[in-house]
Order: C-alpha cells, then structure tokens, then sequence
C-alpha cells in the first residue's frame, strides 16, 4: 500500500470530490425519483413498516467490525496483508452473530411492532443484504485509503438503479412491502458482484490479535462513537415508532429524509473524502485549516440554499403532487428538520475533521452528549407533541454543534463565519424575494418551475454580488485541481 505526498493528496481528493459530486447528483436523482413514486404508491403505515425494519438491521453495522476499517482508513503508514484479513475475520464473525440475534428476535420484534408477515419477511431480507454488504467494506477501505473514490461510486451507481427501478415498478404494481423485500436483496446482489470486480482482493480467514492491536487503540473509541451514533439515531427511531405507531413513524420519516436530501446530494461526498483526505494530512496542519475552510465554504453555498428552496417549495409539492396531500400533516415538522440539517451540514464536517486527526476521545465526548441529549428529549417531546415534538427536539439538540466548533477552534483558527455567511445572505435575499412574488406564482407544475428557476437565479445573484472575488478564487483553484 503506497503512500500519498500532499501535492497527491489534494489532486485525489479533489477529483474524488468531483466525480462524486457529479456521479451521486445522479444517484441523488434517481434516488429523489424513487422515494417520490414511494411516498405515492405506498400508505403513511407501510412507509412506516420500513423505517422501522431497516433501522433494526442498520443497528447491526455499526457492531461489525469495532472500529478496525476506519482504522484501517485512518492508519499513517502502509497496510500489512495480514492486518486487512484479520479485520475481515473479525468483521464476518460479528456479522454472523448479529445476523443471528436478530433473527431470534425477529417474532418479539414482529410483535412488538404490530407487523404483519410481510413485514416479518422484510426483516429477513434486509438481514441477508447485510451480509452481502459486508463483503464489500475491505475492498471499500483499499480504494478510500489511495482516494479512488471515482471507482467507490461505480458499485454505488449499479445498486441505486436496480433498487429504485425494481421498487418504484413493484408498488406501483401493488407490491406494497414486498416491494422492499425484492429490491434490497436485488441491490446488495448487484452491490458485491461490482466491488468485487473493481476490486479483485480474495477474502481470506485469518485472525492475528498482533496484527490488529495498534488498529483498536483507534478502532474501539472509533467504532464507540459510531454505536452511539446508531443510539442516537436509529433506536431512538425504533423507541419513537412504539410511542408514535406506524402511521406517526411515517410521517416523521417522510419529514426527515426529505429535509435531509440537501446534505445527501452536497454533504456526503465532501464528508466521504475529507476523512481519508485530512488523515494524510495530521502532520501538515497549514493545509488542513485551508482544505477545511475551502471544504466548508463549499458546503454551505450548495447545502443553505438548497433547505431555503425546499422550505418555500414543498407546500407547491404538496398541491401539486398527486395523492401528496397525505402529507401535508408532515411540513411544520419538515420546516424544522430543515433548520437542523443546515446546523448538521457544518457540525457533521467539523466532528469529522477532529476524527481524522486523531482527537477520537473528544468525538466520544460528543456522541455520549448528543446521545443522551437525543434517547431523553426525542421521546419526552414525542410524548408531548407527537412527531412534531421529535423535530422540536432535533434543533434543540442540533444548537449544541458550537461545542465541536470550539474544539476545532483549539486546534487551528480558521474562520467559520467569513466562509458560510456569504451563503447565508444570500439564502435569506432568495427567500425574502420568493415570498414576495408568491401570491404572482400559480400553485402549479409550472409555477414550481418557475419558483426553481427564479430562486436560482437570485441566489447566484446575491452571492456573485456580495463575495464574487472569493467564489471566483475558490472555483479557480476547483477547476485546477480538478484538471491536475
């Protein structure tokens, strides 16, 4: 395993950036495409049944490997043979016995839940795609660690088609969940098969506790902060969907993953990237404060405009949509998710800046905050107020992001304000404008056409006008980079 001087390391991680900017829009369409005939085809309740069954198997990914392929990403120097098929062993050994708890708690789950046996058997189907899922992390990890992220997407590509092309067919043809079933053993299937072919590494079982002792001084408190994170996250679903029913669950769902697209289609391919790409540079803290002032100022000029539009669009979505009416139930919560997705966008880069740096400890200190701050407040304010209580929640929590701030601050003084505030204003112009036009835009197809278009307009706009010099400067040394 080779290893990157800096000049390589920005060249990759730019390009890496690039190509999964510009590969994941797609993705990031279809994927768009697909959950918008879903959230059609499908009741509030069966959209309910699936949040609830994944969330029960993606708990299980963050026990799979405790640690060791983040730490394998994360290593300084160059990777033995036998430390990857040690991590391989013991990531297939916990796998197998996560598989096989959850599969003797599948009926108390069942039941628990109110699920009828389709639902049942979408527990099953989602446990076999996540064995087949783990096959792909180590051919994963060998092409993070060179930055080949233009190859990572490829596997991504095959899987995001055949899901959504096989699950959008099936409801429509009144498959209902077992739509589901089909389509995510369809995806992991196609999933395995192209990593593999990308990347030809045989797996092999081979157990070595000093080949992957220095791996778990950063692994254990890594993949820590990652079972907290799943705490945090999905068993505070799986505790919200007894408390809030099916039908509460799916709404609540349907709010938050359409608040949080905009961090999906501009926050997860910089996130992807700047974790291998800032653990090359730990000893080169100069360029690290300039990557994660250039990373953030990028974020927030895609991410802020992105939730502003989709805060003013989404009550045209609903009128004009057909049978999207069932959601109207859903938008104030949506409104604030949005308002913690644009806290997110900063707070999620920045806690994932101090992990590549080595400051694992303190992320731990985080996650232990946001998790107990999210398993009391999510169900306490569900209680009160039902799923909007749970969006109330979220901002409360999401404000405490100036704690990782401060953190980074410790470390290098870059500046957070000068680089997110020129989207900001800009966000606020486009909004302000779009609102006083409203009542002169048809609640149409074609009005929400042109509120797209004219919003766009305006924020670019706005921005060119206040901060031309740095957008210009930035995409500049973008475009070069890009080219290298």
């Amino acid at each position: 395993m080779f290893m990157l001087d800096v000049t390589q390391i920005g060249q990759r991680a730019i390009r890496s950036v690039v190509a999964l900017i510009s590969r994941t829009f797609f993705l990031n369409l279809v994927n768009f495409i697909g959950v918008l005939f879903l959230t059609i085809f499908l009741s509030r309740q069966e959209f309910g049944v699936f949040i609830i069954a994944s969330s029960v198997v993606e708990i299980l990914a963050y026990f799979s490997d405790i640690g060791l392929a983040g730490a394998l990403i994360q290593k300084r120097v160059k990777l033995k043979k036998k430390e990857i098929e040690a991590t391989f062993t013991i990531q297939e050994v916990l796998v197998l016995l996560g598989i096989g708890l959850v599969w003797l708690l599948s009926k108390p789950i069942q039941r628990f839940y109110g699920f009828d046996q389709t639902g049942l058997w979408l527990i099953y189907a989602l446990l076999i795609a996540f064995f087949l899922t783990s096959l792909k992390t180590i051919p994963s990890v060998l092409m993070e660690r060179k930055l080949k992220f233009e190859k990572v997407i490829i596997p991504q590509i095959a899987e995001t088609l055949v899901f959504n092309l096989l699950i959008v067919i099936l409801a429509w043809k009144g498959w209902g969940i077992k739509s589901y079933i089909v389509a995510v053993l369809a995806r992991s299937i196609v999933g395995v098969i192209a990593i593999y072919i990308l990347v030809p590494w045989r797996p092999r079982i081979r157990f070595s506790l000093q080949a992957v002792k220095s791996l778990l001084k950063f692994g254990i408190p890594y993949q820590v902060n990652s079972v907290l994170a799943v705490f945090k996250d999905k068993v505070s679903l799986l505790i919200l969907g007894k408390i809030l029913g099916l039908e509460g669950i799916g709404i609540l769902g349907w709010a938050e993953k359409w608040a949080n697209l905009a961090l999906r289609y501009f926050l997860d391919a910089p996130v992807k990237v700047a974790f291998p790409m800032f653990s090359r540079l730990q000893h080169k803290l100069g360029k690290a404060k300039r990557s994660l002032e250039y990373s953030i100022y990028f974020i927030s000029v895609f991410v802020f405009p992105a939730l502003t539009g989709a805060y003013l669009i989404m009550p045209q979505i609903i009128q004009v949509v057909p049978k999207y009416v069932k959601w109207q139930a859903g938008v104030s919560t949506f409104n604030l998710f949005l308002v913690s997705a644009a806290i997110a966008a900063i707070a999620t880069f920045l806690t994932n800046f101090l992990t590549a740096m080595g400051k694992v400890k303190q992320v731990l200190l985080l996650m232990v905050m946001w998790t107990g701050l999210t398993l009391s407040l999510y169900p306490w304010l569900a209680i009160k107020m039902g799923y909007y209580g749970v969006a109330v929640a979220s901002v409360l929590i999401a404000l405490t992001a100036v704690v990782p701030f401060l953190l980074v601050r410790k470390m290098l003084r870059f500046n957070l304000l000068g680089n997110i505030g020129p989207a900001i204003v800009a966000s606020l112009v486009m909004m302000i404008v779009l609102k006083a036009v409203k009542a002169f835009v048809p609640m149409t197809m074609t009005g929400l056409i042109i509120n797209v278009i004219l919003g766009t307009g305006i924020y670019l706009g706005t921005l060119v006008l206040i901060n031309g010099r740095q957008l210009k400067h930035h995409v500049t040394t973008f475009l070069s980079y890009a080219k290298t």
